[in-house]
């Protein structure tokens, strides 16, 4: 049975080969048909999820890029995404789909804490990172995502000590896990089921996080 990304992922070679106005607008009715066909897909993997988490909201991504303060100027991106945020504020996190020819990965974490959110988690890693260390150490997490991921200082933040040690979690600025896909992983039938798989595995660091996030230093509830 031939996969519907299949075509997805044609079409979207064909724009990063020809990622020109010009040609976009002469086949605009085939990117329509593409979009469509991955809307009902992350709305599919929507409803799978779920089944095993609460979802706020899904965020289906514009193929049109922000070029006004980038140097590359190319208008259209070469890759369909979503995202699926978890029902806030007791849960935390939010999952991500991308599918690229070549270059297709599920995600997941914290991008951008913002300020406060990012403070509290540091405290948290400095007073006692251990049940943190345990779950990224499982068989499972490894197996699907290797290592946490994410942008980090070069040193320790302010008013952190530079030698403690627990400094290599603490001074992360993003807190995020991510599992590549091939193309034949892409267009195989069990795709969709990995994907949901892979979502899965994030929950023990979802939780945690959520568990941290929604709590003062004492562990008492905010909310």
């Amino acid at each position: 049975m031939k996969s519907t990304l299949e075509g997805i992922l044609n079409y979207l070679s064909q724009l990063k080969d020809n990622n020109n106005r010009e040609w976009f607008a002469e086949n605009k009715l085939v990117f329509e048909q593409e979009q469509k066909k991955i809307k009902s897909f992350f709305t599919s993997i929507k409803q799978s999820l779920e089944e095993i988490d609460a979802i706020e909201k899904m965020q289906v991504f514009r193929i049109y890029r922000d070029v006004r303060f980038s140097k590359d100027k190319t208008p259209y991106k070469s890759h369909f995404s979503a995202g699926f945020v978890r029902q806030k504020p007791n849960l935390r996190g939010g999952y991500y789909l991308h599918i690229e020819e070549n270059a297709t990965f599920v995600g997941g974490g914290f991008w951008e804490p913002n300020k406060d959110d990012l403070l509290r988690i540091r405290k948290e890693l400095a007073i006692d990172a251990s049940e943190l260390r345990e779950i990224i150490e499982q068989k499972e997490f490894i197996k699907y995502f290797g290592s946490l991921e994410g942008e980090e200082l070069k040193t320790a933040p302010r008013d952190f000590d530079k030698n403690h040690p627990n400094i290599d979690l603490i001074r992360k600025k993003q807190y995020l896990v991510t599992r590549k896909f091939t193309n034949k992983e892409v267009l195989s039938p069990e795709f969709e089921k990995e994907v949901i798989a892979t979502f899965k595995a994030m929950r023990p660091f979802f939780n945690y996080m959520s568990d941290v996030l929604s709590t003062d230093l004492n562990g008492i509830s905010l909310y």
